[in-house]
């Protein structure tokens, strides 16, 4: 038996409500909250919340010194397609030039990494 369970991700940025239309751009769902927190509700699926951060330092993938500390696996059906409409929500490539792979790294504009899996 489980003493918890998983409430929220929360990722740190410098604004949450644009950091949350970017996720919400990606995997759907409605947004609650205010400037300071703003939690991102998928149905069937968790809850990611996105939490104001003075002097928010983004990771840089994959430097050691500063590293992504965690990141968000995202299952898509198709890689190429997904890509577009990342990139047009405001996403940067960080390792997605090998097309043999069943994932690609990117940046979401906070600098998160996130990946686009089709595993």
């Amino acid at each position: 038996m489980s003493m918890a369970k998983v409430g929220a991700v929360v990722l740190d940025c410098p604004d949450p409500r644009a950091l949350a239309g970017f996720y919400a751009g990606i995997v759907g769902g409605a947004l609650e909250g205010d400037d300071d927190w703003v939690d991102l509700k998928v149905p069937g699926g968790p809850v990611i919340a996105f939490q104001a951060a003075p002097g928010y330092v983004p990771p840089r993938w994959p430097e050691a010194d500063r590293s992504q500390q965690f990141h968000l696996d995202l299952t898509v059906e198709d890689l190429d397609a997904a890509e577009k409409e990342v990139l047009a929500l405001g996403a940067r490539p960080l390792d997605a030039e090998d097309r043999s792979r069943t994932f690609r790294v990117y940046a979401d504009p906070a600098g998160h990494p996130f990946c686009l899996c089709a595993c």
